[in-house]
């Protein structure tokens, strides 16, 4: 525990304006973000959802639009027509069970169309300040596994591994650090370990090769 806190101390002084990537400025924009980012680029998804986020405000009007309404906006997005699809039938599910509104448990939103243990976790955490869990993604899953934090590599077995082990006070920014750190530094498939900030403190599993 003390030593994954501490390369999370460092990671923060190294990454200091590390944050959530995806733009949204309400809980639905986020729920709609996160449905849309699933194996495309953050940056891909913040050119989309400007025009879209300003097309469609409330839950009801996703609900009444069509699919081809929404290729409109995201045509750039993998696999957007089933995306549409899911945003279209949760926001409906939205308007019949939740007064539009975004739930704020894990288990009501996993019932919708398109959210996943870690995307609900995802907006619990950065829509409403509710931190369930740490968010595990796939930079989460590569650097916790070189770190030697997890032996594991099914995401919800390292997500407890990972709330077993850090202090739930750094649960929030822990995806924000380690992907920071995964893009800049501790790459797939051969990470940077000569310019690692936390070299000396990562035990390297399963590194056959750095730079």
């Amino acid at each position: 525990m003390e030593k994954a806190v501490e390369v999370l101390k460092v990671l923060k002084k190294t990454y200091p304006n590390a944050k959530y990537y995806l733009n949204f400025k309400t809980p639905l924009e986020l729920l709609v973000a996160a449905i849309l980012s699933a194996q495309v680029r953050d940056e891909v998804v913040n050119v989309s959802t400007p025009a879209l986020f300003a097309k469609y405000g409330k839950a009801e009007d996703y609900a009444k639009a069509s699919v081809s309404d929404l290729l409109k906006y995201i045509s750039k997005i993998t696999f957007a027509g089933n995306k549409a699809k899911h945003i279209i039938e949760a926001c409906k599910m939205l308007v019949k069970n939740h007064n539009g509104k975004v739930p704020k448990t894990i288990a009501e939103l996993t019932e919708l169309p398109g959210i996943g243990r870690k995307t609900a976790i995802v907006i619990m955490t950065n829509a409403f300040d509710i931190v369930e869990g740490v968010v595990v993604d796939t930079h989460v899953i590569r650097l916790s596994y070189r770190l030697g934090w997890t032996k594991n590599t099914n995401p919800e077995k390292i997500e407890k591994d990972l709330n077993a082990l850090i202090p739930k006070q750094y649960w929030k920014e822990t995806q924000w650090l380690l992907k920071a750190h995964g893009r800049a530094v501790c790459q797939a498939p051969t990470p940077y370990c000569s310019k690692c900030v936390v070299s000396k403190l990562c035990p390297k599993v399963g590194v056959k090769k750095s730079l």
